[in-house]
């Protein structure tokens, strides 16, 4: 199947449909770059991977007008949580790394453009694909999961309404099975609709959030400096969807993304957490990039 740049999906279903953050104010946590022959960690960390920017969006998807917005433009970010008991990836960017040629150009694909692959990121921080014990996926449109096929012999975390519509007969929208086909036969930790403590102990937990896709889901992070972080993936893809609570005009389910925003939205109440939206710059513009990392 060819390769469809996502802003033509988005209309594609969009069109289908209608014929049927605030951040904290302290800088971040750097820590000096982990060394690539000792990457353990003897606490949590999270490593902050780019893969590009998404350009000339239609702010009318996300039910906003231009001039309501301070930043139209996304950023296409990854992340890589370092824990004393093994690592989780969480998504895995827009364009595979296979899509550069090695020579420093970017590679543009319909609204996408990259300047960065993810894995010399990964190995950056001393850690390859092999070495990734968990990988999750905020959710299956294909400007997250660009590389999942890499981290198919990680276990895959995966609410059950999320993996029967990535491998359904012919899934619709803003999705390229190609990118994520290897994790078919992965190793699978299986969710309904639940959150899953990663690593036993309340620091890493995914947490279902449908709405955005059938089986949305994003992670809470306790790190000792920083606090508590939530990685939200498309739960919002801008800060204003927080203050005005609209939703994007593609949302699977709207209603379902409203419940899954009012959760989070206690659980950071309750946390004192920050949230980063994985599309926004000007959350990510004040995070340092691997090898630097926050904890």
């Amino acid at each position: 199947m060819a390769r469809k740049h996502w802003l033509t999906a988005v209309l594609v279903a969009a069109v289908a449909a209608l014929t049927g953050c605030s951040e904290r104010s302290q800088p971040a946590a750097a820590s000096q770059p982990a060394a690539a022959s000792e990457p353990a960690a003897a606490a949590p960390r999270i490593y902050v991977f780019e893969n590009g920017t998404i350009n000339g969006l239609d702010p009318a998807l996300f039910n906003f007008k231009r001039e309501e917005l301070k930043q139209v433009d996304f950023v296409n970010m990854a992340y890589l949580i370092v824990h004393p008991r093994g690592t989780l990836m969480f998504d895995a960017g827009a364009v595979p790394d296979s899509h550069f040629k090695g020579d420093g150009s970017p590679v543009v694909e319909g609204v996408v453009t990259a300047t960065k692959p993810v894995l010399p990121q990964l190995a950056a921080a001393g850690y390859a694909p092999g070495d990734v014990t968990y990988f999750a996926l905020s959710h299956f449109h294909s400007d997250h999961t660009g590389n999942a096929n890499e981290f198919a012999k990680a276990t895959w975390i995966v609410q059950q309404a999320e993996r029967d519509y990535m491998f359904a007969d012919a899934p619709q929208g803003i999705i390229q099975p190609a990118t994520y086909a290897a994790l078919r036969d992965a190793k699978t930790k299986i969710l309904n609709n639940e959150d899953f403590d990663v690593f036993g102990d309340g620091t890493v937990v995914v947490m279902s959030t449908p709405g955005h896709t059938p089986g949305h889901q994003v992670v809470a992070v306790k790190l000792a400096n920083r606090g508590t972080v939530v990685l939200a993936g498309d739960l919002y893809h801008y800060p204003e969807e927080r203050t005005t609570g609209r939703v994007p005009t593609f949302e699977a389910n709207a209603e379902q993304s409203q419940v899954s925003r009012a959760r989070i939205e206690k659980f950071i109440e309750d946390n004192d957490a920050e949230l980063w939206i994985e599309h926004d710059v000007a959350t990510h513009a004040a995070l340092p990039k691997s090898p630097l990392f926050v904890d």
